[in-house]
């Protein structure tokens, strides 16, 4: 059985995509993540739908948009982020542009086409399908830094929902997304106790060399047989070379599939402050980001089930990949909610220049997304 979406034309999807795209919205952006938001509340309220603006306090305004706003069970949250990894000024040196196959553009595929494929998706289904269905869509503005102003949002709106639904890029070869490694940031300090290098070492306390320790340390915890991995990715420290340095500063980005294995490796770095390789100095550890990972349940493996027969009957070939990356499927995942994520158009060169959308992918995706809710409704 195929789907008609009412007079889709490329050309009209992709005028309405572009004022999405060329506007500069990284995280924390306000005024940029303000101005995608009012866009996509206008979508929604043209159709009827109930919008909700959410104050994630400095990451700006989140939107939670509902068909029956007066129930509280949600059969389908579908979630997706209106900001992008990229500053101010990046929309100047290479706004949006397409060529015969492909669109080009800040957050073209992470994931402003996702959103819209979304607001295509329920203009173009059955109001019979949508009156047997409570949907939810939640847009935050924060997802690029881990959520961290929205996490207690959305999961305080997912916690009453059945199934969701992230509207993330699928992969290049567009395969949706069945499991997420979960992910942490810590921002490590060391406080010694400066002293010249020439005259009197000996009273220094060496906040460098303290870290450096703490490097060899962390490094010794990644097991990449399990996949936790640790990466001290920033440094600094030190005011001149002459001195003996009394502050130093790490960045650590933790990856892991084991959540187990991910509490075993935070009690460890904790408890490394307690004994310091260097008498006098001290440490402060503060975990910046943390993201459970996304491990499919049996409740998702039958939701991929009905994926798969949705894609069968579209004659779209459906593919599953496990990805390193985080993203907020992985917040709802771990409550125990059948979650999958990469519903959106494919595309890939995420975070860089070279990000790209594949044209051929957009109106699928959107008949992919209806016949999901079709058969959920039933």
């Amino acid at each position: 059985m195929n789907i008609s979406l009412q007079d889709f034309s490329l050309e009209n999807y992709l005028e309405e995509l572009r004022p999405l795209i060329d506007v500069d919205c990284g995280t924390l952006t306000k005024e940029g993540i303000e101005v995608i938001a009012n866009q996509m509340e206008k979508k929604y309220l043209d159709m009827g739908w109930f919008v909700k603006r959410v104050d994630c306090g400095i990451a700006g305004t989140g939107l939670e948009v509902r068909n029956k706003p007066d129930t509280d069970q949600i059969d389908v949250m579908m979630i997706g982020h209106m900001d992008t990894v990229f500053p101010v000024g990046t929309v100047g040196a290479r706004p949006m542009t397409t060529d015969e196959n492909r669109a080009y553009g800040p957050g073209v595929s992470d994931m402003k086409s996702g959103l819209l494929n979304v607001v295509y998706a329920l203009r173009n289904i059955d109001k019979a399908v949508t009156d047997k269905l409570s949907i939810c869509i939640c847009m935050n503005p924060d997802e690029e830094i881990g959520s961290l102003h929205s996490e207690e949002w959305l999961k305080s709106v997912a916690v009453n929902a059945k199934n969701v639904l992230v509207a993330e890029a699928a992969r290049a070869d567009g395969s949706l997304v069945k499991a997420r490694k979960g992910m942490a940031r810590y921002r490590l300090g060391f406080a010694g106790k400066a002293a010249h290098a020439g005259n009197d070492p000996q009273s220094g306390r060496s906040a460098i060399t303290e870290m450096a320790n703490w490097i060899l340390a962390i490094n010794a915890l990644t097991n990449f047989e399990t996949g936790t991995t640790l990466n001290v990715g920033v440094v600094n420290g030190g005011a001149g070379a002459n001195i003996v340095p009394d502050q130093a500063e790490a960045v650590v980005d933790v990856r892991f599939w084991d959540n187990d294995e991910y509490a075993e490796a935070d009690a460890k770095i904790r408890a490394l402050t307690e004994t310091p390789f260097v008498n006098g100095v001290t440490i402060t550890v503060e975990r910046e980001a943390h993201k459970p990972s996304m491990v499919p349940s049996e409740k998702t493996e039958a939701l991929m089930a009905l994926v798969e027969k949705s894609g069968e009957e579209l004659g779209i070939d459906i593919k599953w990949q496990e990805v390193g990356g985080g993203s907020d499927a992985n917040l709802t995942a771990v409550l125990g909610i059948p979650t999958l994520d990469g519903l959106g158009p494919a595309g890939a060169g995420f975070h860089s220049a070279d990000e790209y959308l594949e044209l051929n992918t957009i109106e699928p995706r959107i008949k992919l997304l209806i016949r999901v809710l079709e058969k959920l409704a039933a």
